[in-house]
């Protein structure tokens, strides 16, 4: 699709009415009339949607009774053609992605239009780029998974730090920090309900990797002499204020796609990456691996499953819930990523080079933002497609399907982010 197509709208909401939706709605209600932003929100009841912008209005303090309201259901794909081909952008916030994100992409990709997500499922963002990446290059659009929390700011993150390491970096390990109110804060249904079959999936992506990284990336990665430990056992490190446990979200996969990517197009070399959740207290560290082994347990057969699903706050312990968060615990919440990164001093000259000398340089990048779940990721969300809409003929490749790091590194993301409080910097 031309940078410069008309369309009736720049950007349309798909799911809109949902918990997430509702916050996506309110920062696009913000952000673009700042921007000259066409936009919409959609879904299957108008009734719901309506309330939508009566609540967005009251919480933004911006008049949006004239937002146009489009009906579409992703189960009915003439519903989705007929909505997809009215904008340039739909910013997909219908989940679990795994049942219903392939139907939206198959539709923009039949209409010629762009496609953001907040997914954070390796199998489908995978057997997404797999199966729909060179018909997105033929049409000239890009499909983004990953453009929420999981996992703008990580991938960013990576990006950010490999143009100020002062060298070649070699590898990356960050380090996720939590902060809550004294009222706590969990997260929605539809979060937990993607956990639990990714979960139960996660023995497909053995093949679908290798199928990815043969057909839609096909350049043999450079090995490296000195290799990133992968930790598996809880541990601390001076770089972390607490225990450090394996973070199980898309981060890492994300990451490594666009470094694939990044290396195979620009020849930059890429790097490795462990990524980790810091726990403050001993006690909380013996719940989570309590519940992570309990989760596993469970949802790997489909009678646990349907046990997880129907009672999610018992099985999560309060973590998770059918009835999200107030808005009250969201503001008490926020999160931080500190990315510390490790290489040499010296620049190499190719990618392939292999240095005789262990990694002898660090350098740290800290990231910081409101909560991540709602606040964040929806900020994430608009400003990426924003972003999209407004510096479309920066982005790489002229189309695809590629992750958030591969589109908009050479963008002016960062800058927007940074307006909206969440923040990419070197402090080290």
């Amino acid at each position: 699709m031309s940078s410069k197509e008309s369309r009736e709208f720049d950007i349309i909401v798909l799911g809109a009415s949902g918990f997430t939706g509702q916050f996506i709605t309110e920062e696009l209600a913000r952000s673009a009339p700042k921007e000259g932003i066409k936009w919409a929100i959609s879904g299957r009841n108008r009734e719901k949607l309506s309330q939508v912008l009566i609540t967005a209005t009251k919480e933004t303090g911006i008049e949006l009774s004239d937002i146009a309201i489009i009906e579409a259901d992703v189960q009915l794909d003439e519903s989705l053609r007929a909505m997809t081909g009215r904008t340039r952008l739909v910013l997909n916030a219908v989940g679990p992605y795994r049942f219903f994100g392939e139907q939206v992409v198959k539709a923009c990709v039949e209409t010629a239009t762009n496609h953001l997500d907040i997914s954070g499922e390796p199998q489908y963002m995978e057997s997404i780029q797999l199966k729909y990446h060179k018909l997105a290059e033929e049409k000239g659009i890009y499909i983004i998974s990953a453009c929420g929390w999981d996992s703008i700011p990580c991938d960013l993150g990576v990006q950010f730090l490999k143009k100020h390491f002062d060298g070649e970096l070699n590898g990356v390990e960050t380090y996720m920090s939590f902060k809550t109110g004294p009222q706590g804060v969990h997260t929605n249904y539809g979060t937990w309900q993607s956990a639990i079959h990714g979960f139960a999936a996660m023995g497909e992506l053995k093949e679908l990797r290798r199928r990815l990284y043969s057909e839609v990336f096909t350049k043999q990665r450079p090995d490296s002499k000195y290799k990133l430990e992968r930790k598996t056992l809880p541990f601390r490190t001076e770089d972390a204020n607490g225990w450090c446990v394996q973070f199980p979200g898309s981060d890492r996969s994300v990451v490594q796609r666009t470094q694939q990517y990044r290396y195979e197009k620009f020849n930059e070399r890429p790097i490795q990456i462990e990524t980790y959740f810091v726990v403050r207290g001993m006690l909380y560290l013996i719940g989570i691996m309590i519940s992570g082994g309990l989760f596993g347990l469970m949802a790997s057969t489909r009678f646990g499953r349907n046990l997880l699903e129907r009672y999610p706050e018992f099985f999560s312990f309060g973590m998770f819930s059918r009835v999200g968060p107030t808005r009250e615990q969201l503001k008490d919440t926020s999160f931080s990523i500190k990315i510390v990164g490790n290489g040499w001093a010296d620049k190499l000259a190719e990618p392939t080079d292999v240095p005789q000398v262990p990694p002898n340089k660090k350098a740290i990048v800290m990231i910081k933002g409101k909560d991540p779940g709602y606040t964040a990721t929806s900020t994430c969300l608009v400003q990426a497609g924003i972003t999209l809409i407004k510096e479309f003929d920066k982005l790489p490749n002229s189309g695809g399907i590629l992750t958030p790091g591969a589109a908009f590194d050479g963008t002016g993301i960062f800058d927007r982010l940074k307006a909206h409080d969440l923040t990419i910097e070197l402090v080290s």
